[in-house]
């Protein structure tokens, strides 16, 4: 077996390794939130996720820089303007988020339906 080295943690597949990178509650939300409109500046992604604190919004937007995910844009004016968008390989999940949407929604029809049954 061949165990992935990435960030002083070892992996057994790839598909671990994803997981850890787009895992969490708030990662695919702000990733679909840049594939419907990016750029976003950081108080655009904090109206689109209101249940997000910014603190945490902050921490998941530096872990996907991080996993280059995500690229952050600062511009030199006064007050400092960032921006965030997704890079080619973030823009790569968009069938990953898509399908995870879909699912959602058909999970939610069976719901529904599994509780007027």
């Amino acid at each position: 077996m061949v165990l992935i080295n990435y960030k002083e943690t070892e992996y057994y597949n790839s598909k671990d390794l994803a997981l850890s990178v787009i895992g969490g509650r708030w990662k695919i939300p702000i990733i679909w939130h840049l594939l419907q409109a990016s750029p976003l500046r950081l108080n655009e992604l904090e109206k689109k996720l209101p249940d997000i604190n910014q603190r945490m919004l902050i921490r998941q937007l530096r872990e996907l820089e991080d996993d280059h995910i995500v690229n952050r844009t600062v511009y030199p004016v006064v007050p400092p303007k960032v921006e965030y968008s997704l890079t080619q390989i973030g823009k790569d999940l968009e069938p990953v988020v898509n399908g995870i949407c879909d699912w959602g929604d058909e999970f939610l029809d069976f719901l529904n339906t599994k509780d007027k049954a």
